[in-house]
């Protein structure tokens, strides 16, 4: 028994039917949570970096001598108490990468997908792509939505879909092969074409 996908209202498109094994899992929270950190902690740059004592320039000759000064001793200005010294835990360039094995992710996306579909939030239209590049179209087909983020996914990224959606704000137009997760959990509303949700169900089946 299959699940159905209805379609956007005033779209072409007819409600599809999709497989419960894709469309009908669990929420799974533990396993998204673990997969959204890892998109997000993937974005960070890991770029930071800092000296250490060995890398700033300076040291060389004992600033002053051991004894008799009346000062505290002191062997080299690149020390970490010196306010030209170096940092003594040194943040270096590093990547933020966690792993995530491939069935951990279908079955995330299963997860997340299913949730949409309960909520009324995954809906189907083949004809959310417009005739020309034109922001004006697309508006008016967004127009009637309550929704003030959107999630347009498609099979394939069409030139005038992207150039009619870049100037509008909070929508975001993506591949069924590229399909991220933190973009799916934060769209108020998750249009698909046809073909774009035959991808997914072969894919995450």
């Amino acid at each position: 028994m299959g699940l159905q996908i209805p379609a956007l209202n005033g779209s072409s498109s007819s409600n599809i039917e999709v497989s419960e094994s894709v469309f009908g899992s669990g929420y799974n929270e533990t396993l998204i949570h673990q997969l959204v950190t890892r998109y997000l902690a993937g974005a960070r740059a890991g770029t930071k970096a800092q000296k250490t004592r060995t890398e700033v320039s300076g040291g060389g000759a004992k600033p002053w001598r051991q004894k008799g000064t009346g000062r505290a001793r002191s062997g080299s200005t690149r020390s970490p108490i010196w306010r030209t010294g170096g940092i003594v835990f040194a943040a270096k360039p590093r990547s933020f990468e966690q792993k995530l094995n491939k069935k951990m992710f279908r079955v995330g996306v299963r997860s997340i997908l299913s949730e949409l579909l309960r909520q009324n939030r995954l809906v189907l239209s083949d004809s959310i792509v417009p005739s020309a590049p034109k922001t004006k179209e697309l508006v008016a087909k967004l127009k009637d939505i309550d929704a003030k983020r959107f999630l347009i996914i498609v099979d394939k990224i069409d030139i005038n879909l992207a150039l009619s959606a870049r100037n509008i704000p909070h929508v975001e137009v993506i591949e069924s092969s590229n399909l991220s997760p933190v973009l799916l959990l934060s769209a108020d509303k998750v249009i698909a074409t046809t073909l774009a949700i035959k991808q997914l169900e072969e894919r995450l089946g």
